[in-house]
């Protein structure tokens, strides 16, 4: 039975896995605490704000796409939700789907610009993190911003409510659980994929593939603004490009775990894979104290290996 599950896991994931493991087992022997479950669920808890971006942006890959408007999107969740929390008890019991709705909306321009103004989906995202980088700017007047997280996002973001699981990680399993569901059981799902392998193909079995691309980028923005609001929480306070650090991060954990940069092909488990690894990735290169250019390196060498391997890939079918 469990062969029968290996053969059906795609080998990337597999290979992924076994990453993981290694360096499970190469982070205990530079210390003993980092295969204990304390260590363990504090890294996870630290995954989940990378799992739930991931999330979104797997989705506009698989169609071919990519947003690199997400860095300040997270910033909007974040400096958002904390704004709206300074508005009396109304605008506490808001700032959640505040925070939420804003990246959505910048979700939403994106999708229509990729989508009906087919514009390249790399050039109109990455002007949109500028706009959202100058309305944060603006919006703070340059200063860090003096909003404090309310006490439910920092409920969410840190503690541990149920059998002592960081509640920011059964937050990503209620989002990842909803996106296996729209990937693999739902017509919405299977058009991402088609429109990832051949968009005009989609395009001439009539059905409205802009609607898809719009629908999937504004997932993306809802889910990298959540991601800012649990980052807030997190940290009881936003601050200015708090998401830049997880730009080449949530990109190499999406290709890492298997899903092509070039679209069609994808799945939510090898996300979390990727996710995971990134994750004990950065503790270890922490621990190691490799300084964040090398970093930044390390990440762009994995994106441009897994595009090398999956564009080779591409070509021979």
């Amino acid at each position: 039975m469990l062969a029968g599950i290996v053969k059906r896991v795609d080998p990337a994931v597999l290979a992924v896995f076994a990453c993981i493991v290694l360096l499970l087992l190469g982070g205990s022997l530079y210390s003993r605490n980092f295969l204990s479950p304390e260590y363990l669920l504090q890294q996870l808890n630290v995954a989940a704000f990378l799992g739930i971006i991931a999330s979104g942006v797997m989705l506009v890959v698989l169609l071919g796409h990519i947003d690199l408007s997400m860095p300040w999107v997270v910033t909007i969740g974040g400096m958002m939700s904390t704004a709206a929390a300074g508005w009396g008890d109304l605008g506490a019991a808001l700032a959640i789907p505040f925070g939420i709705v804003c990246g959505l909306a910048v979700g939403l321009i994106n999708g229509l610009g990729v989508a009906f103004l087919r514009v390249p989906s790399m050039i109109f995202t990455l002007g949109m993190n500028a706009i959202a980088q100058g309305l944060m700017v603006l919006h703070t007047s340059g200063f860090a911003p003096q909003d404090h997280a309310t006490r439910t996002m920092h409920l969410i973001a840190v503690e541990r409510s149920i059998l002592g699981i960081p509640n920011a990680l059964w937050i990503w399993a209620v989002v990842g659980a909803a996106v296996v569901i729209l990937l693999k059981r739902t017509a919405f799902g299977r058009r991402v994929y088609a429109i990832g392998n051949r968009e005009r193909a989609v395009y001439l079995s009539g059905v409205d593939a802009r609607r898809v691309v719009v629908a999937c980028f504004a997932v993306a923005g809802a889910c990298s603004a959540f991601a800012g609001v649990l980052l807030a929480g997190y940290s009881t306070k936003a601050y200015q490009a708090m998401g830049d650090p997880y730009l080449l991060p949530v990109i190499a954990a999406v290709v890492l775990g298997g899903t092509s940069i070039l679209g069609g092909r994808g799945t939510y488990l090898g996300t979390v894979a990727g996710v995971t690894l990134i994750t004990l990735l950065q503790s270890i290169l922490s621990v190691v104290q490799m300084p964040e250019a090398g970093r930044q390196i390390t990440y762009g060498a994995l994106i441009v290996a897994m595009l090398l391997f999956y564009g080779r890939e591409r070509l021979q079918h």
